[in-house]
């Protein structure tokens, strides 16, 4: 079923991009809306399309669907455990709603995890033992955490106008996530109890999803024009690298993106490349 957005004269592009060398690989060109690829351990890449999830080989790249029984909307809001035996997901059954489960990377029957609707999940602590997720509470947008089986939720942040797109460290010393105070959305990063808050980036860009490289030097992110509201799709945005030894930041690419394009953690396990989702305009292909 395709989305209520869709449009004929956009096509969808999965890339890889080499830090090291700055060389950007595209993957696979579809017409089908995919979004917010993970990179699984044994190599493949996870991706979400029209309610349901996908493997996608580099080497082969087509779409292998992941059965999931009984979640037929899931959003872009999805990762792997650090051992890579599970998936976490975010399924909307109906608009304004998400609710985080977990699943085997197999596929297979999932199991609930979050109670209080909508929750988002965007990071995993190393080890494994607690999720992270944006979720909204009163007409709030705040970051929470939760035992990985579920249980009672803690809400780690506050005083932000929104917050979203928490995602761990690799050493589990901090969270970072991006946070509007008096309408500028920047990154911010926190200890995993909600402790030692840092703004990140003060720049006029609008900054989202923050995420740190395996091996700590970097994090990526997405760097809106300054203005924007929100995160939207179809949008001239960005991929932009903050490097924690000295702060310096480059911009990686210039892209047609957005919403979709790195929603959650996106690292290849060694840290030299990352994977993203990009939009291509029909009538501009070769």
């Amino acid at each position: 079923m395709r989305p209520s957005f869709y449009d004929p004269e956009l096509k969808y592009r999965l890339s890889i991009f080499d830090v090291e060398t700055e060389q950007l690989r595209p993957i696979l060109v579809t017409d089908r809306l995919i979004e917010a690829p993970n990179w699984h351990p044994d190599g493949t890449v996870i991706v979400n399309c029209e309610g349901h999830l996908f493997q996608i080989n580099p080497n082969d790249p087509k779409l292998t669907a992941i059965s999931i029984e009984n979640l037929e909307d899931l959003n872009n809001d999805h990762g792997i455990t650090p051992d890579g035996r599970t998936l976490i997901v975010s399924d909307s059954p109906f608009v304004g709603s998400s609710i985080i489960y977990t699943v085997p990377y197999s596929g297979g029957i999932p199991s609930r995890v979050t109670h209080a609707s909508p929750s988002w999940w965007h990071g995993i602590s190393p080890d494994g033992a607690t999720l992270v997720y944006t979720a909204r509470r009163n007409g709030v947008f705040n970051i929470y955490n939760c035992p990985f089986d579920g249980g009672i939720e803690k809400r780690l942040t506050d005083g932000f106008d929104h917050t979203d797109g928490p995602d761990y460290t690799a050493d589990g010393a901090w969270i970072w996530f991006n946070g509007s105070r008096h309408g500028s959305m920047d990154l911010w990063r926190m200890r995993p109890d909600g402790t030692n808050l840092e703004r990140m980036t003060s720049g006029a860009s609008v900054d989202w999803f923050p995420h740190p490289s395996p091996d700590g030097k970097t994090v990526l992110y997405l760097a809106y024009e300054e203005g924007t509201e929100g995160h939207p799709r179809n949008h001239n945005v960005e991929l932009r690298l903050l490097r924690l030894k000295d702060g310096s930041e480059t911009c990686l690419a210039q892209i047609f993106g957005g919403q979709g394009t790195i929603n959650v953690p996106c690292w290849e396990p060694n840290s030299s490349r990352f994977a993203f989702v990009d939009v291509l305009k029909v009538g501009l292909l070769d």
